[in-house]
């Protein structure tokens, strides 16, 4: 299975809580090696391509939405040359006071993580591409989207 394509659009779709948590953890799933049957899987299992340092801590889909240890790791995974690129390539300038929710400051994470790894493997970022079904942003952006799994602090 090829992976979904980054685009701009995309980035921005994922910031503006437009997409579910699900799609948003598949993308970094599927860049990071782990491997499911279909996209209505939950889980997601270690690939041959899985780094070693993904695969020793979560044998199963890292959760980079819903759980801190996941995200925390996702975000020390990013090479500090890597951490301002989400202001320097889509002008993002963080979310209000009000806006801040574990769940938002993680798909800022994700965002930032998935332009390291599109640069680091010599990518360009394409300003269109692709959109999966798009939703109204959550109307409490805590919980997220239905069907979304409940964010674990």
């Amino acid at each position: 299975m090829s992976p979904w394509p980054i685009s701009r659009a995309l980035l921005h779709k994922i910031l503006e809580d437009r997409v579910t948590d699900r799609f948003v953890a598949q993308l970094v799933w599927e860049r990071l090696g782990y491997q499911g049957n279909d996209d209505s899987e939950e889980i997601w299992r270690v690939g041959p391509e899985t780094p070693s340092e993904w695969s020793e801590k979560f044998p199963r889909s890292p959760e980079v939405i819903i759980e801190r240890k996941a995200s925390v790791h996702l975000t020390r995974s990013i090479p500090t040359q890597y951490k301002q690129i989400l202001k320097e390539y889509l002008n993002f300038q963080g979310y209000k006071v009000t806006e801040l929710f574990p769940r938002r400051v993680r798909r800022a994470t994700v965002v930032n993580w998935l332009l390291y790894w599109l640069f680091s493997s010599g990518q360009k970022l394409p300003d269109k591409g692709p959109l999966p079904k798009l939703y109204e942003p959550p109307a409490n952006p805590a919980i997220g989207h239905p069907g979304d799994p409940l964010v674990r602090h």
